[in-house]
């Protein structure tokens, strides 16, 4: 999750580039933020829709978009810390473009209705920690995997998702672990996981991620940031072990000089060409898991 260590070397980022937060925030915000991501080649039509979804602990408020025409394998995808907002619709959409039907999630739903801060807000500043930490540390494994459970119980009954194909899930940071728990609570629909400067992904604790992929059957893209692979170091050969040791494909790479964060487009640490790589490698990914 993003920390006082990624916070810092965010804001020394944006110091070396001259671009201040208010200037970041205002190039991010609004009708542009499609505009910095690279089209798509041959890009199919979209529908869009606001949607609702019901789980055991109340409504979820979601983003739904997918082909006009025909069934698509279904993708959910986990927001990070900032949640669902225009930078999330934005990347969902041109998934969707490349063929698939997205779900992305409000993931503070049980506090609050998407989006939880304005645009243009970003980690740097105070009074958005203050608001979106307390509605992270409300979040547990345990919600996790009763989401993961309501979310994809919803895809299997939309007639725009091709229930004969396996279902793709992607997270960034705090969504990297719903990514690893959706992919064990649901491992014969999960077939293909992608996770983007994801946190905790093999931690000490008892209920770390990693320790469910024995309960997993799908292939898995995990893409670090480099300063959080110089805080974890170890992270990277836990999970390379315990995917081995259980025969599933993985692809795990450090993303050199690419920070935490640097795959959303409104992140004050976007860097274009290795969010390209990475979702490059996810769709390639996608292609030969959800066949």
């Amino acid at each position: 999750m993003c920390d006082l260590d990624t916070l810092q070397d965010s804001t020394a980022y944006l110091q070396k580039n001259r671009l201040s937060r208010r200037q970041f925030g205002a190039l991010s915000a609004g009708a542009g933020m499609a505009m910095m991501l690279p089209p798509v080649a041959n890009a199919q039509t979209v529908t869009e829709s606001e949607v609702t979804i019901t789980t055991p602990d109340g409504v979820a408020d979601c983003y739904f978009v997918h082909p006009a025409a025909g069934a698509a394998p279904a993708v959910l995808v986990w927001p990070d810390i900032l949640g669902l907002r225009p930078a999330f619709r934005a990347m969902g959409k041109r998934l969707a473009e490349s063929g698939y039907a997205v779900l992305v999630v409000n993931p503070f739903y049980r506090s609050a209705k998407a989006p939880v801060v304005p645009e243009g807000a970003n980690f740097q500043d105070e009074a958005t920690r203050n608001v979106v930490m307390p509605l992270a540390q409300q979040l547990t494994a345990e919600t996790h995997v009763t989401d993961a459970r309501a979310f994809i119980g919803w895809l299997d009954q939309q007639s725009a998702v091709d229930t004969a194909r396996k279902i793709g899930t992607i997270g960034y940071c705090m969504g990297g672990p719903m990514v690893m728990r959706a992919a064990a609570t649901v491992p014969e629909r999960v077939g293909a996981g992608g996770t983007f400067h994801g946190a905790g992904l093999a931690t000490a604790a008892g209920n770390s991620p990693h320790l469910l992929i024995p309960q997993m059957q799908a292939s898995f893209l995990i893409a670090i940031a480099s300063n959080d692979d110089e805080g974890d170091p170890a992270a990277k050969d836990t999970l390379r072990d315990t995917f081995a040791a259980n025969g599933l494909n993985a692809e795990i790479e450090v993303y050199a000089d690419a920070l935490h964060g640097w795959c959303v487009i409104d992140s004050a640490v976007y860097n274009e060409a290795q969010a390209e790589k990475a979702w490059g490698r996810l769709l390639a990914l996608f292609e030969s898991a959800l066949a």
